[in-house]
């Protein structure tokens, strides 16, 4: 019953801080138990979904354990919908990790972030025996050798064969078709080595096989996963991607949203409009079906931070309208900020013209757009930064797909051009 499900979460939330962090393994566990808790306490997966849009009309009165423990319940309890064999593999990417795949006890900006990520989906399968998974960490051409580390880390604290290190470095010695266009690691940020995992994801014949990426830390939960299988597996999506910006989602950053992320987004959905019903296109909690994921990697051309709107574009090209969107909670886990001397998003926007020249039909507004990003300078973004317009800097991104009002001229009188 709803009533008893918001009964227990109430009772439960007068005693738990109201904010977390996932790094901490005491939290963790009470996450899961509280979700645990919602499931047993829940007949149907629709009374958790009731009870989700009760309690996010009032965030601000529940921990935020509560609203994680919510989403997990719910990823759980969707699984036990799906009755036919499911296979999924999780790929992330590591760069200079070497320090938060420690535990704390070995750096004080240890995570243990791969432990807790293992322990993550075997907590979402646990109970199960029609679903299995692996895990792909692949080194981004790391100095650090984080690699190295995170196999060390494996051959000590896990016996069990499905989580794999691989390194970006030697896919391209041995001149492997997925990494063709990299000279050297140093040409992929990210985007280079997750599609090298997805790759070898992707060479598994698996029932059902659903390849899921996401970032090396722990701000995303992996036992949300079952938010974008069941998107995939019920309602045949190719492709489902975690959303920040929903009514319903959770997003608990230092760093919040703020006026130059809109600008951003307004930008690219100038550019790429075939996409642009999608809110939140840089959460990186993004699953495809291994059908969809061995088209949309082949002959990319981002493989920096660009490289998960190309890889959305041409699932939207191969089928229309088969991405679908999901609230998640997204927590930051992070110890230290990186800090941003410049405008982050101006490589990734010239790499978006890049996309426009390669995959959209040559339209005046979508010219007018690239033209301007592919001048842009530091100076100029700097002017661009401090004088944001203001229906760009008060709208909601979602917004933006159809709000088109500021345009190139008026960016032009901003920079003084």
């Amino acid at each position: 019953m709803i009533q008893d499900i918001l009964s227990l979460l109430e009772g439960l939330n007068d005693d738990l801080p109201v904010s977390i962090k996932l790094t901490d393994s005491v939290v963790l566990s009470q996450v899961t138990e509280i979700a645990d808790k919602i499931i047993e306490t829940a007949s149907l997966y629709t009374e958790i979904v009731d009870v989700e849009k009760l309690i996010s009309k009032q965030k601000e009165n529940f921990s935020l354990i509560i609203h994680l423990a919510i989403k997990l319940a719910k990823s759980k309890k969707a699984l036990q919908t799906i009755n036919r064999k499911l296979h999924l593999s999780v790929v992330y990417a590591i760069y200079q990790e070497h320090q938060r795949m420690l535990s704390v006890k070995e750096h004080p900006f240890g995570e243990d972030l791969i432990m807790k990520k293992i322990e993550q989906i075997n907590w979402l399968f646990e109970g199960t025996t029609n679903f299995s998974w692996d895990m792909f960490i692949v080194d981004d051409g790391c100095p650090e050798n984080s690699g190295k580390i995170a196999q060390k880390i494996l051959d000590k604290q896990y016996k069990s064969d499905n989580v794999k290190v691989l390194f970006l470095k030697d896919a391209i010695e041995k001149r492997l078709p997925i990494v063709r266009d990299l000279r050297n690691a140093n040409e992929s940020r990210k985007g280079g080595s997750v599609e090298y995992g997805m790759w070898v994801a992707s060479q598994k014949e698996k029932p059902n096989h659903i390849i899921l990426y996401t970032d090396a830390d722990l701000s995303i939960h992996l036992g949300q996963a079952g938010l974008l299988i069941d998107k995939i597996i019920n309602e045949e999506n190719n492709a489902a991607i975690g959303s920040r910006w929903k009514e319903s989602s959770i997003y608990y950053h230092q760093e919040k949203a703020n006026p130059k992320d809109k600008l951003f987004v307004y930008l690219w959905k100038r550019l790429i409009p075939q996409i642009n019903y999608i809110a939140d296109t840089g959460c990186s909690f993004k699953a495809f079906t291994v059908e969809n994921a061995r088209k949309i990697i082949s002959g990319t051309i981002a493989k920096q931070f660009a490289f998960d709107i190309e890889l959305l574009l041409k699932t939207e090209i191969f089928k229309h309208n088969s991405i679908s969107e999901v609230a998640i909670a997204e927590i930051e886990s992070r110890n230290t900020l990186i800090k941003d001397e410049q405008w982050p998003y101006v490589d990734k926007l010239k790499m978006i013209a890049n996309l426009y020249y390669k995959y959209i039909p040559e339209n005046d507004e979508g010219d007018n757009f690239a033209g301007f990003i592919e001048n842009l300078t530091a100076e100029s973004c700097n002017k661009l930064t401090e004088n944001i317009p203001e229906p760009i800097k008060d709208g909601s991104p979602s917004e933006f797909k159809s709000y088109s009002g500021i345009k190139v001229s008026d960016f032009k009188a901003v920079i003084g051009n």
